[in-house]
């Protein structure tokens, strides 16, 4: 067969033109590749391969199969303990170990009693400081910040015990450092005094929306909802199996106590520390290990030398108004006539999140108040998880055969289900002899506190105490601190706390002698000489042992302090001179935080509106630079950083099991949720802060988080088939090209 040979201007000018087609579809080639490379950018940018990660790394899920390398987490607490007052400064820090760029989100705890007023952001050798701003504002400020790449963190209060940071735009391997101060008040109870650091958001249940179906009459109907956590999806942050994941997010914490008297016993209950003296009054205490997980609340204590303090009186001057905080402990006072019969309805959780050492704890302090029941004395038990039952039909005798019943009836107990705390809560102020006032009505109630529901205790309470005493019992490693101390403080009875098996006899005993010892009733507190505003306006019953806290704010301090009430039948009254007050630190703002928190309890007892209390804090809060309800901290380095066309993926931190909890009890085995019911979706178009990841299961390496992912809407697996397509098109040119042209040595016709 004879070759075809060409014309040689013919043949260089079809050469010269297939050359063309195939770099222009060669061009084309590149062009939907790297377009194909930017719209899967949203996807890929952070997204890993499980075979491509080192051992020890925890990934998140999606849906569709892809991997997220969860954000790392490190926090330091330094504790500057200075008298009554507590200044901490929490430092954490963000590491992205993702190629791509990511949004971190932290859901972590503080004490309910913590007033933050600060937040900055350390940039290398710049230290970004964060301002106070109404809530809403900004979050629209840090949205901003996000969109144009600046790297951002926004501090919002959940819950007075709960907040969240985000922090915006963390680059590749790097790390963001978030700085977050406080000032708290320090506890003190029977002489001794405490502090407490909780380190984890223990999960929480979060009862089923209520749907109601509404008929207008109009040939239509309407859905109306009601939420008792209407932000559930804030305060459910991944969690993880403990059974597969090794402890995350480690913190160390150093405390500098100045007690300002000697010190005696000084004790850490959960965490072994090493103690430095520095003399009679002064402490420093470092972490023997270094670092711990966060799994479990710090809690320190300690007693004076001898007789512990009973006054104390202190103040600040602060942008030309002075603010007074007054601590006094009323005297022992025995009982000067007969003691009144009890009538004790004891109330234990026996939901999942008690299963374990809680469980053993619960127990453990219901049989010992069993215990210190009188034969004239009734009681009755409630036990509740998503299911409840009441022991005897009404309060009965407390004898030899229904306390062996009751005792048996306790014995039996174990922890699973919900955590329903509402219905029993109700159960437990039912009242069948309301005007009996030859006896006290008291509810111990015994529990975690793992609910969302907050407010719907608080408001049960409200509205059906009664002549009944409310007195919270806290166990766990993380118990839920704010709805103890609130429920305990409405229902006028106290909050215990019970860490561990061998606090439950002497805390308990502790309870049980404050209960029954003469009530200092009807107190009130005057500052003569002086226009104050003193918080609480109305002062709380109070317990033997148990100190009245006074804060005032007052243009000009002077005058005296007179605080006055009844312990049992006798008259009570202290005066303390406002001269004599010593310098305190941070008092302005706990009296800011004391204030939000009546003004709160005020809105939960429908003492005033819903809205007015909103404006109430508002108002509170930005004059004080505080976070609240209606505040939050944001702090914006204005340099961008993430180019414009690189992605951002929100990852939630995931957090640590408390510890002593029981994984499957919480979250059961086929269904990995956060607590039932799921967070629900929400609309894109319709909530432009539409949560970008929300987590779904338990992150593990052997079985990896599902979170909710950014989709995108372009069609990458057609335009990959129409660029391989493109691509072979291309080689076919090339063929042709090389088969149209002569090679060199070829026979010639």
């Amino acid at each position: 067969m004879q070759s075809i040979s060409l014309p040689g201007s013919a043949e260089s000018r079809i050469k010269s033109l297939i050359d063309r087609m195939v770099a222009w579809f060669l061009l084309l080639v590149l062009a939907v590749t790297a377009f194909i490379g930017t719209a899967g950018a949203a996807q890929l940018a952070a997204f890993v391969t499980p075979n491509e990660m080192k051992s020890g790394s925890l990934l998140l899920k999606s849906k569709e199969g892809k991997f997220l390398e969860a954000p790392r987490l490190g926090a330091d607490y330094t504790v500057t303990v200075s008298g009554p007052t507590g200044r901490t400064i929490l430092t954490q820090r963000f590491t992205n170990p993702a190629n791509g760029w990511v949004e971190g989100v932290y859901v972590f705890p503080l004490p309910e009693t913590a007033a933050v007023d600060t937040l900055k952001i350390v940039s290398g050798n710049r230290v970004i400081v964060g301002e106070v701003r109404e809530k809403q504002e900004a979050k629209v400020i840090y949205e901003e910040a996000k969109r144009a790449g600046q790297t951002a963190s926004l501090l919002e209060q959940e819950r007075p015990n709960i907040f969240t940071n985000s922090v915006a735009n963390i680059g590749p391997h790097e790390t963001v450092v978030v700085q977050i101060e406080y000032q708290e008040t320090i506890r003190q109870s029977q002489g001794t005094y405490s502090l407490r650091l909780p380190l984890v958001v223990a999960p929480r249940y979060n009862p089923a929306p209520i749907v109601q179906t509404v008929d207008f009459r109009s040939n239509g109907y309407g859905i109306a909802v009601n939420d008792p956590v209407p932000d559930r999806d804030r305060i459910s942050a991944p969690v993880l199996d403990p059974a597969k994941n090794a402890p995350v997010n480690p913190v160390t914490i150093s405390v500098d106590l100045s007690a300002g008297f000697a010190l005696d016993e000084v004790t850490s209950h959960h965490h072994t520390v090493k103690v430095e003296t520095i003399d009679d009054t002064h402490r420093k205490l470092t972490l023997d290990t270094g670092s711990i997980p966060a799994d479990r609340d710090f809690e320190l204590t300690w007693t004076a030398k001898g007789a512990a303090p009973q006054v104390g009186l202190f103040q600040e001057a602060v942008h030309g108004k002075t603010y007074l905080l007054a601590s006094v402990v009323p005297p022992s006072v025995a009982p000067t006539g007969p003691v009144k019969p009890r009538e004790t309805i004891f109330v234990i959780d026996n939901s999942g999140s008690m299963d374990g050492p809680s469980m053993q704890q619960a127990k453990d302090a219901l049989l010992q108040g069993l215990d210190t029941l009188k034969p004239q004395d009734r009681f009755n038990i409630v036990r509740f998880d998503d299911t409840m039952d009441v022991l005897f039909n009404d309060a009965v005798s407390a004898n030899k055969e229904y306390l062996d019943q009751a005792r048996a009836f306790v014995s039996a107990l174990q922890a699973n289900g919900g955590t329903e705390m509402v219905p029993a809560l109700k159960a437990a102020l039912i009242d069948s002899r309301p005007n009996d006032a030859s006896s006290l009505r008291q509810v111990v109630f015994i529990t975690d506190g793992a609910i969302g529901n907050e407010q719907e205790l608080f408001a049960t309470i409200g509205q059906g105490r009664g002549r009944s005493r409310i007195f919270m019992v806290g166990i766990g490693s993380a118990p839920n601190t704010y709805l103890m101390t609130r429920a305990a403080e409405m229902g006028r009875g106290t909050f215990t706390l019970i860490s561990e098996v061998d606090q439950v006899k002497a805390r308990m005993e502790d309870l049980f002698n404050k209960i029954g010892q003469p009530v200092v009733t009807g107190l009130s507190a005057t500052l003569d000489g002086s226009e104050a505003a003193l918080s609480p306006a109305q002062l709380p019953d109070l317990y033997r042992g148990e100190p009245v806290l006074v804060m005032a704010e007052a243009g000009q301090l002077k005058g005296t302090l007179k605080v006055e009430g009844m312990i049992g039948e006798t008259p009570w009254s202290v005066s303390l001179p406002a001269s004599a007050a010593a310098q305190g630190k941070g008092i302005s703002k706990l009296w800011a935080h004391r204030k939000v928190a009546e003004i709160e309890t005020a809105a939960t007892l429908n003492q005033i509106g819903t809205e007015e209390a909103n404006r109430q804090v508002l108002a509170v809060a930005l004059a004080h630079q505080i976070v609240s309800s209606q505040t939050s901290l944001i702090a914006v380095d204005k340099s961008p950083k993430r180019p414009a066309n690189m992605p951002l993926t929100r990852a939630d931190v995931p957090l640590n099991l408390p510890a002593g909890w029981n994984f499957e009890k919480v979250f059961g085995k086929e269904v990995p949720a956060p607590l039932p019911p799921a967070p629900r979706q929400r609309d894109a178009a319709a909530d432009p802060f539409m949560q970008l990841a929300v987590a779904e299961a338990p992150a593990s390496a052997s079985a990896p988080q599902q979170v909710t992912l950014p989709q995108t809407a372009t069609p990458a697996g057609l335009l990959a088939v129409v660029a391989a397509l493109l691509a072979m098109i291309a080689l076919a040119f090339r063929l042709l090209a090389m088969a149209l042209t002569p090679k060199h040595g070829s026979p010639q016709a």
